[in-house]
């Protein structure tokens, strides 16, 4: 990591307050050994209790990444009955459609595919495009968890499995992120740059989850954070067992997701995912620093491709070459410079954090 991340800061030592967190809080949340063993079968034992006389015991969002299709693995192991869903916004690679349909075939889940209405979802990434802000990918992030537990609610599940965790996913600027159920921003950006209404568009603002949470009861589990979990490792057990097949890069299971993190972010508001990715790495003890400078000194694209999923992704959204430079031209922006409800969120959030806090310190 380094100042690329405007709130980043060094101790005496010479080490950033991401990593100084990580070691002090993070790495006590990841697998403990014996421990973490032993609120796995305690979090299996949940789901399955709590999925007596239903269809199943949970509702899965698979992508065709490592992450989700690990954490369905995972599950079957432990002789779970799960509901995968799949939000198909019109980018998944070839390979990431193959890899969901090999895995749910072979592991024997049931599976829901939720085609979102292109048109509507290809304005409202062109209005996010034209907002210039680094979170282009809120009409994805926030669509992903409407439709899983819409997916939940309607099938009596309570519970919603995430493949997020810590081990890979550990360290990441507050900066080069905001929440994606902030709804006054996603309106007002909607509104500024939009030009379609919104019919059919399956929207996750912060009141819906707390609705979901606390009226319909429905919680989200993250398993990968009881498991020795190391990417490498999963990726051959998913190739050997599943036929799942890499797609080329971190995220690159979303051609969007993929060129965005690799090409839009870096060159125009200079910010590289992969620092994050690696940081992560190096305090999981997977890679070295010495690695991870070397990797960093090589384009985050493909030079020789980057012109073709540029035109690719031009075409898809019915923008010209020259529309799309004009865009990244633009001079960055954040969701400051849009009307927000950060600060209602961030109470919010804190307060529901400080809650389970006391929670488990009365146990």
């Amino acid at each position: 990591m380094d100042t690329t991340d405007p709130d980043i800061y060094f101790d005496e030592k010479g080490h950033c307050n991401h990593c100084n967190d990580y070691y002090d809080r993070i790495s006590k949340l990841i697998y403990q050994g014996e421990e973490s063993d032993k609120q796995l079968i305690q979090l299996v034992n949940t789901l399955k209790e709590s999925g007596k006389n239903k269809e199943y015991d949970c509702v899965l969002g698979i992508s065709g990444g490592v992450d989700s299709c690990y954490t369905a693995y995972l599950l079957k192991q432990h002789g779970l009955r799960v509901l995968t869903i799949h939000l198909d916004n019109g980018w998944d690679s070839d390979t990431s459609v193959k890899n969901v349909k090999n895995v749910v075939t072979k592991l024997g889940f049931d599976y829901q595919s939720y085609v979102i209405d292109w048109e509507e979802f290809k304005d409202l990434q062109i209005a996010f495009l034209k907002a210039s802000i680094v979170d282009a990918e809120i009409p994805t992030d926030m669509a992903i968890p409407a439709i899983i537990h819409q997916a939940a609610a309607e099938n009596n599940v309570k519970y919603v499995i995430s493949g997020g965790n810590y081990a890979t996913e550990g360290i990441l600027p507050k900066s080069w992120g905001y929440y994606a159920k902030d709804m006054r921003l996603f309106k007002s950006i909607c509104k500024k740059f939009g030009v379609k209404k919104l019919k059919s568009y399956p929207t996750f603002g912060y009141k819906t989850e707390m609705y979901y949470k606390f009226i319909k009861g429905i919680k989200t589990l993250y398993p990968l954070n009881y498991v020795d979990f190391n990417k490498a490792a999963a990726m051959k057990v998913l190739e050997n067992e599943l036929d799942w097949k890499y797609y080329g890069g971190k995220h690159y299971e979303s051609k969007f997701t993929g060129f965005l993190q690799s090409y839009i972010l870096p060159e125009k508001f200079n910010l590289d995912y992969r620092k994050a990715t690696f940081s992560t790495q190096i305090c999981a003890g997977e890679i070295t620093r010495d690695y991870a400078l070397t990797e960093l000194e090589k384009s985050s694209f493909n030079p020789i491709k980057i012109q073709e999923e540029k035109e690719y992704l031009c075409k898809k959204l019915d923008l010209s070459l020259s529309d799309f430079d004009k865009i990244m031209e633009l001079p960055p922006k954040t969701y400051k410079d849009y009307p927000n409800d950060n600060d209602k969120i961030e109470f919010i959030y804190n307060s529901y954090r400080k809650l389970v806090a006391s929670k488990l310190l009365k146990r």
